[in-house]
């Protein structure tokens, strides 16, 4: 892994309401650390440097995460007006993620997460960052792959972005030959109908694609529902399944 001779990359590495599963998926990268720290100056990645922010302009900011809260909302618009470029990266940025369903009772949500300090907190339904602010790029998954974190930098250090996957889960299975979880197997998977670029990780290990990369642009939806209907799941279990992580985000989610 190599680039050409640049500037450095001043980037943001940051997080709101999510568990810090994507910024760690890029200090997995452990060979790599050394050639990314060669062309990337980090402004602030809290997990990686103790270097406080000096509120200067930014090539890029990866986002973690999704917005829950006013202060982070401000924090988000704030970095937003900041950077040439701002990627969404991860579930959670791109469709509110597991956090979008925690339930209708925001209220007794809170209460459990906060405890006493519950009446004194201000929180909304978690949203995606492409509610609030334009997004430049979206890495997918929960959390996206390592390889997929070096491509975006690589990319950015050529002063480009990514070219990414635009077909389904289901093709890296095939190209994989994958002994195919939906049909042969009667389980319902979301491969036909979530983007790839995880190199059909989970049915290559015999566990169904729970679709946590969202949506592929061409999707068919109803054919998908149809097949999992078949295998005996109930029309509320199948939508559940579906909008999981489609960016379907309801504001009494």
């Amino acid at each position: 892994m190599s680039f050409p001779a640049s500037p450095p990359l001043r980037l943001v590495y940051t997080r709101f309401t999510s568990c810090s599963g994507c910024q760690l998926t890029l200090l997995n990268c452990e060979s790599e650390l050394a050639v990314i720290g060669s062309v990337v100056e980090l402004v602030a990645f809290d997990m990686a440097s103790s270097r406080p922010d000096d509120g200067g302009p930014l090539d890029v900011v990866l986002v973690e995460g999704s917005i829950s809260q006013p202060e982070e909302l401000n924090r988000l618009l704030a970095l937003r007006r900041r950077a040439r470029i701002l990627v969404a990266v991860g579930a959670c940025a791109l469709s509110g993620g597991v956090n979008a369903l925690g339930g209708r009772d925001r209220a007794a949500l809170c209460e459990r997460v906060y405890g006493e300090t519950a009446a004194a907190k201000t929180t909304f339904p978690p949203q995606p960052v492409a509610r609030f602010v334009k997004v430049d790029l979206e890495i997918a998954g929960c959390p996206p792959e390592r390889s997929e974190h070096l491509r975006l930098l690589g990319a950015l250090a050529r002063g480009s972005l990514p070219q990414l996957p635009e077909y389904a889960v289901c093709m890296e299975c095939r190209q994989r030959e994958n002994r195919c979880l939906l049909i042969e197997g009667r389980q319902p998977c979301l491969g036909p109908v979530t983007r790839a670029g995880c190199n059909a990780l989970c049915p290559s290990f015999g566990v169904i694609c729970e679709g946590c990369r969202g949506l592929t642009g061409e999707a068919n939806r109803s054919e998908e529902f149809r097949l999992l209907l078949e295998l005996g799941l109930s029309e509320q279990e199948v939508k559940t399944r579906m909008e999981r992580f489609s960016g379907d985000v309801h504001e009494d989610a």
